[in-house]
């Protein structure tokens, strides 16, 4: 039982790497403790966004009237919003079955543990271990959501995100720890359906606060409008849960000042945690810091014929970033010359309404690192395509350095800027300048041209505005 390669893990840098190990003639084998396509395709990217789909719809019928559509009451089925997550989520697993029957992959069902002489220990559900060897071994295993030290997670009143895919009816209040990519689109939905939703962020910059400050400021003015409150620079000191409700201590990090909180459930989205533990590390002594596994550029550890990709390593814990990651690794193995990743120019999405999109420097980030910079903006309101379509809150904004035009980030809220940010990183890829955006012809009318005028408005030949 000998591979060329296998694979721990089959989330979207496991089966997308195993399923170019294929393609470059390997003999490969998977192995997954529960379900194909991992937390990606079975309980992160793909069923929250069918969450966030039903939301939407439910939104756009409660504004009927303002498209000339006359309604009657509508009122969301809680538990079918959540059957019909599941379901996408499944089908999406089936998928990756397919795929893995295509390409000759065999899929081996246990939890798999790293040994010496590149071998694989795989436990079964039935608690028998089979080993197998292999030339090569990628660690794809992933992550979980983290846990503050002071708010236990017991999956009922204190739940993490698959917990909060899956509850069995709808809370009237929750309290969200944790303004990233994960708290706000659950709070985005849980607030569209019907839960009233605090979220509280420790940082000073709130929601989204790894993005440019621009986006944090109107992402949060759109939220307190649809009646989402908003707690900045406010840390978590306790959750008690020992009576019915629940009672969320926080103290505002600026003021001093402490007050509680009562609500239904908190959602813990404070981040991923790589799953590090008991996959064999220190007996090959393979090295971690900071709870990550150490890698070179192309994805090898610290013991010859031992790789890993995806949220155990320190890159940005993103599926996309995963799946790259995976074949430039497989690459690499087969003797192929393929270039390392550039970081730098990953894109980033967040899928709350409006959507956030964004790659490359923010504006603080570029001044840092001691750009000259150019700075254009173009609003969703000048947009005519926006405006038809009922979704003209947001911008597009993007940073050039002034001396050679080099576009260095752009950043994006708005209705479906998530598909909007593919042309920035393609761009940016392709070295292309500020100058050469600006006469590249976008179609009209549609919401890539804020794309253009947002260009020209950094080189002072905007149109519409």
């Amino acid at each position: 039982m000998k591979y060329d390669l296998m694979v721990i893990g089959s989330g979207p840098g496991g089966y997308v790497a195993a399923i170019r190990a294929s393609q470059l003639d390997m003999k490969v084998a998977i192995v997954e403790k529960e379900s194909l396509g991992g937390v990606c395709l079975n309980w992160g990217c793909i069923p929250t966004k069918a969450l966030l789909k039903s939301a939407q719809v439910f939104d756009y019928i409660k504004h009927a009237s303002d498209y000339g559509i006359t309604t009657s009451s509508p009122k969301s089925d809680f538990k079918k919003i959540i059957k019909r997550s599941r379901n996408v989520a499944g089908d999406m697993s089936k998928g990756v079955a397919f795929l893995m029957k295509k390409n000759k992959i065999d899929v081996i069902n246990g939890f798999g543990k790293v040994m010496r002489g590149k071998k694989v220990e795989v436990t079964d559900a039935d608690k028998k271990a089979t080993t197998y060897e292999a030339d090569h071994i990628i660690l794809a295993t992933g992550g979980r959501a983290k846990a503050l030290p002071n708010v236990k997670i017991d999956g009922k009143k204190v739940i993490g995100y698959r917990e909060a895919m899956t509850l069995d009816k709808l809370p009237k209040k929750m309290v969200v720890i944790g303004a990233g990519a994960i708290g706000v689109e659950f709070a985005y939905f849980y607030n569209t359906i019907g839960t009233e939703v605090v979220v509280v962020e420790y940082l000073d910059q709130g929601l989204l606060p790894r993005e440019d400050v621009d986006i944090s400021k109107e992402l949060k003015k759109i939220f307190q409008k649809a009646g989402i409150e908003v707690m900045a620079s406010t840390s978590v000191e306790s959750v008690d849960i020992s009576s019915g409700k629940v009672k969320v201590n926080v103290k505002d990090r600026k003021k001093g000042e402490e007050q509680t909180i009562e609500c239904d459930v908190v959602l813990s989205a404070v981040g991923v945690q790589a799953n590090v533990e008991n996959i064999g590390l220190e007996a090959l002594g393979i090295e971690i810091d900071k709870g990550l596994i150490k890698i070179d550029e192309f994805y090898r550890t610290s013991t010859p014929g031992v790789y890993a990709i995806g949220d155990v390593t320190p890159g940005a814990a993103l599926a996309h970033v995963a799946s790259a990651e995976g074949i430039i690794c497989v690459e690499k193995i087969a003797g192929k010359d393929p270039e390392p990743l550039d970081y730098s120019n990953v894109p980033s999405c967040t899928y709350c309404q409006p959507e956030v999109a964004s790659v490359g420097y923010t504006e603080a980030g570029a001044k840092e690192a001691g750009f000259d910079i150019r700075v254009g903006k173009f609003p969703f309101s000048a947009s005519g395509k926006a405006k038809a379509s009922g979704h003209s809150a947001g911008f597009v904004k993007v940073i050039y350095d002034a001396k050679y035009g080099e576009w260095l980030g752009s950043h994006m809220i708005g209705s479906n800027v998530t598909e909007l940010i593919a042309e920035v990183v393609a761009a940016r890829k392709l070295e292309t300048t500020g100058h050469e955006i600006i006469k590249s012809i976008h179609p009209h009318p549609t919401m890539s041209e804020a794309v253009m005028e947002a260009t020209a408005a950094a080189y002072d030949e905007v149109i519409h505005l």
